[in-house]
């Protein structure tokens, strides 16, 4: 019986790149919460939530 499962790096870099896109919108609330701009902090928000999302779910099917 096989038990081994062959891994992807796909997941992995998928997953970090998500990751850096997911930063990228922090540091987009960040420098909306410095200006006091709310639509483009809420744009980040949407950005940083969506891309965690989709890093997890890389992990998930590819790793």
């Amino acid at each position: 019986m096989e038990t081994a499962s062959a891994t992807s790096d796909k997941g992995f870099g998928l997953t970090v790149l998500f990751a850096i896109v997911a930063l990228l919108g922090v540091v987009g609330m960040f420098a909306a919460g410095l200006t006091g701009d709310q639509l483009v902090a809420a744009i980040g928000f949407l950005v940083a939530t969506v891309a965690a999302s989709l890093s997890v779910s890389a992990t998930h099917l590819f790793g």
